[in-house]
């Protein structure tokens, strides 16, 4: 969307000019006298030209004139509208709404009100409209399937950091040396300068990325150690993750490898993760983890129970590895590293960094590093009849999206897979009754708003894609399609796109309620009258118990006003959420 808005702009008054000319007239000098007379034959002594003497106009003096305040703060307003429009064409929604509802509170918080002064009752009433009309045609046209956001994987940053090693002490290496010592790895670790290196690394300008790394992995480790005891596998290896992604589900790769074992998405179907338009098990720890397993047991297996060629194969495949020890005759890792023209750099640094941050895992306070541990999150799981909005999820367990998605990683979407009977979502630790009881009682139709088309004759994916004004590969797959399938008359296809994608739910409050209605499209912003006293802001938390028409005798003011103020649609508002209300205090 391009916006073609035309910001206020003051005519300022010509000043008035006066010019001034003073234009002296010499009149002819006639001289009469009794002198001699002048002779015949003798020249006549020239007459001098008049002088003329002009005085140059003075310079015109402008007074300037003061900021017209109202002018102003027409202009502030414009600004947040016009950031709110570049937002919303960035993809950005939620901070486009957070700028258009500052170019109305700007107006609303000043001293002349919404409506009070003639220039600004117009430009609020155009503004509103304006913003109306662009949250409409966001919601029209934005994609509700819309994938949710991921986090940059720590394996890039850090392979990068790597080229900055500087020599070991010889204080840290009397250090490690006694660790190997005393403590009993289950992984080889070498007393050599590269893991050294990045020992050092880590505890200098790594450090509080290692440690955040640590303190987010003791909520997974007991899952994921279990998991490999039951494998057989050295629990050491449950720290990889701290390099590849720093713990974090969310974590992609310039290489687009995902979660927290940072799978490719061919690697992962081959061991077990399903990957498709709704979900992605990658980002699932738990399903990730066994697939881990099952791949790190693979790769102990083509090099005889090496795990330092295994974890090199981690990185960089297997049949790299295994060209390298073709071309080298060599079999030793550290052979293979020591030349250049074999492996890649970050595959030769990714081993010495890996047991690096094992050596720090297993004794963190000996290497300077102090965390707080974190529980593993409490949950409850709840088998699902029919495809299920998050925000219905999280509406009634009275918590916030972001909770239900950090909950199930593994969903791409706010809509759980829409042929996916008997879904298995977490809810909050007690939630899952409460949950079961309002899918109970909810019609199918108010699980989740989708919109549904159905083939008519001559209709192809691409021409229907078009007329739809959706991607052909999104229809696709969102029905779980091939691009060349055809589709039958009377077939009814998922539409992937949603009514209410612009007011997103912001992570520390809870979540309107999922409607196919448009959020924003009758929205009218109420003035505030400030002519009996100095309006404030106020951020009220509701209570429970807490009525709109409660809120709004109790601040001297009016529903309506309330619900454009925070933009509810309708009259429910849950315990914990907060309103911004705008009341006024006596002088």
């Amino acid at each position: 969307m391009r916006s073609e808005c035309q910001g206020a702009v003051a005519e300022r008054p010509m000043g008035q000019r006066s010019v001034t000319r003073l234009v002296l007239t010499t009149l002819p000098l006639l001289v009469v006298g009794c002198g001699p007379k002048v002779q015949h034959g003798a020249k006549a002594i020239p007459t001098p030209p008049p002088v003329i003497v002009q005085t140059p106009a003075p310079s015109p003096v402008v007074v300037p004139r003061p900021p017209d305040p109202v002018d102003t703060l027409i202009a502030e307003s414009l600004t947040h509208f016009n950031a709110g429009v570049a937002q919303l064409e960035a993809g950005h929604p939620t901070n486009a709404k957070q700028e258009f509802d500052r170019a109305i509170e700007v107006l609303i918080e000043s001293p002349y009100g919404g409506r009070m002064e003639p220039r600004i009752r117009e430009h609020f009433d155009r503004l509103v409209e304006r913003i109306s009309t662009y949250e409409v045609k966001a919601l029209a046209q934005g994609d509700g399937f819309a994938e949710k956001q991921y986090e940059p994987a720590s394996i890039d940053a850090l392979l990068a950091a790597s080229e900055s090693l500087t020599p070991p002490t010889p204080e840290l290496k009397d250090a490690v040396g006694t660790d190997l010592q005393t403590i009993e790895y289950d992984i080889p670790i070498p007393l050599n300068q590269r893991v050294l290196a990045f020992i050092q690394l880590f505890q200098g300008r790594l450090h509080d990325f290692l440690e955040e790394g640590l303190s987010r992995g003791s909520q997974y480790l007991p899952t994921i150690q279990g998991i490999f005891r039951a494998e057989g596998l050295p629990l050491d290896l449950a720290y990889v993750p701290l390099v590849e992604s720093a713990f974090k589900p969310n974590a992609l790769s310039r290489a687009q490898a995902k979660g927290v074992w940072q799978f490719m998405i061919g690697t992962g179907r081959e061991n077990g993760l399903r990957s498709d338009w709704y979900v992605d098990e990658r980002s699932d720890p738990q399903k990730a983890t066994v697939a881990a397993a099952r791949y790190l047991s693979t790769l102990a297996g083509l090099f005889d129970g090496d795990w330092h060629l295994a974890l090199a194969s981690y990185n960089g495949g297997p049949g790299r590895v295994q060209k390298a020890m073709q071309q080298s005759r060599q079999n030793d890792f550290w052979d293979l590293a020591a030349r250049a023209n074999l492996l890649p750099r970050e595959t030769r640094d990714y081993v010495p960094m890996i047991l690096a941050a094992i050596v720090i895992a297993r004794n963190p306070t000996q290497y300077g590093f102090a965390f707080d541990t974190q529980k593993p999150v409490e949950c409850d799981t709840v088998t699902l009849p029919a495809p299920v909005d998050l925000r219905r999820i999280a509406e009634w367990t009275d918590t916030t999206i972001d909770t239900i998605q950090s909950m199930n990683p593994e969903l791409w979407r706010w809509t759980t897979p829409v042929r996916d009977a008997g879904y298995q979502l977490k809810v909050p630790k007690g939630g899952g009754e409460l949950v079961l009881a309002r899918l109970d009682a909810a019609e199918q139709t108010e699980l989740a708003s989708l919109n549904w088309y159905v083939v008519k004759k001559g209709d192809t994916l691409a021409t229907i894609a078009r007329k739809l004004r959706v991607s052909r590969t999104d229809l696709a797959e969102a029905n779980y399609l091939s691009m060349t399938a055809a589709v039958n008359i009377g077939q009814r296809l998922i539409v992937p796109r949603e009514t209410n994608v612009l007011i997103a739910a912001r992570s520390d409050t809870p979540v309107p309620a999922a409607d196919s209605r448009p959020l924003v499209k009758d929205t009218v912003v109420a003035a505030v009258d400030v002519s009996s006293g100095t309006t404030i802001k106020v951020d009220y938390q509701v209570q429970r118990g807490d009525t709109l028409l409660s809120i709004a005798k109790q601040f001297s003011t009016n529903v309506a006003s309330i619900q454009s103020w925070n933009r509810i649609p309708g009259t429910q508002i849950r315990a914990g959420e907060h309103l911004t209300i705008y009341t006024t205090r006596a002088n």
